[in-house]
């Protein structure tokens, strides 16, 4: 039945859209989107991008109104309407709910510039505009910003933006969040989730927790758009390459991997590396250090060596996690460097090369080299801080060092020397704990080991670690895990892992 006052309409679609989904696993930058929206404007009619991309997002939003309220019929939607075509999505999703039977509120922040054909459109379907959001708004579309928009919200946004308490749904990318680099220098949006058209923007795999979940529509991009600016390997990918034993293998066909880590004074980073590294898959694990009786006492099927001269034949190096910076590391990391095979250098490793760079001429330039730097230790290397660009700045050094370059955060970047980058969107912050670096180079250097890609390796490993450690921490709201426990939860990690995968 109709509730008094409300319109309905029967048929609310006039245009075919594509469906929310999960589109390819990867993100392309605004220029590259721009670029591909051009040729396909240049094949369909005006305005039928805009409406397909509307509808999506009006579908979007009824479906968390039907979630939220348990309906879309007398429910309350209010627009934040910027200038251009992100606030014209926002009016033409606001006509859209309106011929559901949904109340739409729209405040113009722009009116002078606000997309003519969408305000008419909302106009016609029954929505009002006002000043302010109404209290009893249940969700609000964030319009304010399109993807060429740069900056933090304008004063009179970020006031309006304070005073809401409903669920925010993004409309494309959070107003005041950098699009290409999801940094954001003033008031921005944070959003309960965001709806995107066509493909996925940096800003959504780098600044997760500004998009909340993210819901994309198809609006015929994808055959336009080649090769992502940003993979992101998904769980299946991860699962179905991940090293597992078959009839013919045995400890030294898996991979031997070499572990030169700890010190008397860190022999926990020498424990946590080797043991991530004998979880990680099914080969052998060598470990070279004076830690050796402490790593033997906890992992006994380690084979351990008081010396890397000593250590055998490996297929890679793990080195650097409580190494030291004095004379004895710097003779180990350099042996390991000329050893020709893949290694990753992490910790104390880092801060070596960053100090004496001479260092990097004990490897041949054709043996792959892993390096794993956190902002600081990525400033010690480089000269200076990754800046809001941090991807720019991970490929920078990846042709600098010619080496795959790691650098650590919320969302970790992987860039290759080839250009190639990777990303990993975290589902949590419960890696950021002493120790986690220490299991997440074990991790890496048994990938190597095994011959994975190194660029590969790396974001493989930490999707696993960053799986593990959300595991150690239990269902949300989960509790601190530390790094013995992130550990202990690689292999029900690499568990899920291989079974999204179907192995």
């Amino acid at each position: 039945m109709s509730r008094p006052g409300v319109r309905r309409v029967a048929a609310w679609c006039p245009v075919s859209a594509g469906p929310v989904s999960a589109g390819p696993s990867g993100a392309w930058t605004v220029a590259r989107v721009r670029a591909a929206e051009d040729v396909l404007l240049a094949r369909v009619p005006a305005g039928i991008l805009m409406r397909r991309a509307a509808f999506g997002l009006a579908t979007r939003t009824a479906t968390v109104l039907a979630e939220r309220t348990g309906g879309v019929v007398g429910r309350h939607v209010a627009l934040l309407v910027g200038a251009g075509n992100n606030g014209g999505d926002a009016l033409w999703a606001g006509a859209f709910l309106r011929r559901r039977g949904a109340a739409v509120t729209a405040v113009l922040l722009s009116p002078d510039r606000t997309h003519p054909q969408g305000l008419a459109a909302l106009r016609r379907a029954g929505g009002r505009i006002a000043e302010d959001v109404p209290d009893h708004a249940q969700v609000v579309l964030d319009g304010i910003v399109g993807l060429s928009g740069k900056g933090p919200l304008r004063p009179a946004a970020a006031r309006l933006l304070e005073a809401i308490r409903a669920p925010i749904i993004a409309v494309d990318s959070p107003s005041g969040v950098d699009p290409d680099t999801g940094t954001a220098d003033g008031p921005a949006v944070t959003a309960t989730e965001t709806v995107t058209f066509g493909a996925r923007k940096p800003v959504h795999v780098l600044a997760p927790w500004r998009c909340g979940p993210v819901h994309l529509v198809d609006i015929g991009l994808f055959d336009q758009l080649g090769k992502p600016d940003l993979r992101v390997l998904t769980a299946a990918e991860i699962g179905a390459l991940w090293p597992a034993p078959g009839p013919a293998s045995d400890k030294y066909n898996q991979g031997v991997v070499g572990i030169a880590a700890g010190s008397a004074d860190y022999p926990g980073a020498a424990v946590l590396c080797t043991g991530a590294a004998v979880l990680a898959t099914s080969g052998m694990v060598r470990f070279a250090g004076t830690a050796a009786d402490v790593v033997r006492a906890r992992w006994p099927e380690v084979v351990a060596t008081g010396s890397v001269a000593d250590a055998g034949r490996v297929q890679s190096w793990a080195v650097g996690p409580g190494l030291g910076t004095g004379a004895a590391g710097r003779q180990v990391l350099a042996h390991v460097l000329a050893a020709g095979v893949p290694v990753v250098a992490d910790a104390d490793a880092i801060t070596l090369l960053a100090r004496q760079p001479e260092l990097a001429d004990c490897r041949d330039p054709g043996t792959p080299l892993v390096l794993t730097p956190h902002d600081r230790e990525f400033e010690r290397l480089t000269g200076k801080p990754p800046g809001a660009d941090r991807v720019a700045a991970t490929r920078d050094a990846a042709s600098r060092f010619n080496a795959v370059v790691l650098l650590k955060g919320n969302t970790t970047i992987v860039a290759a020397p080839d250009g190639r980058v990777l990303a990993n969107p975290a589902r949590s912050s419960w890696p950021a704990t002493a120790g986690s670096g220490d299991v997440l180079t074990g991790v890496i250097g048994a990938l190597l080991a095994a011959g994975l890609d190194p660029a590969t390796a790396a974001a493989a490993a930490t999707h696993a670690q960053e799986l593990a450690a959300a595991l150690a921490a239990g269902h949300p709201p989960g509790a601190p895990a530390p790094s013995s426990a992130i550990e202990g939860a690689l292999t029900s990690a690499i568990r899920a892992l291989r079974a999204e995968a179907g192995r």
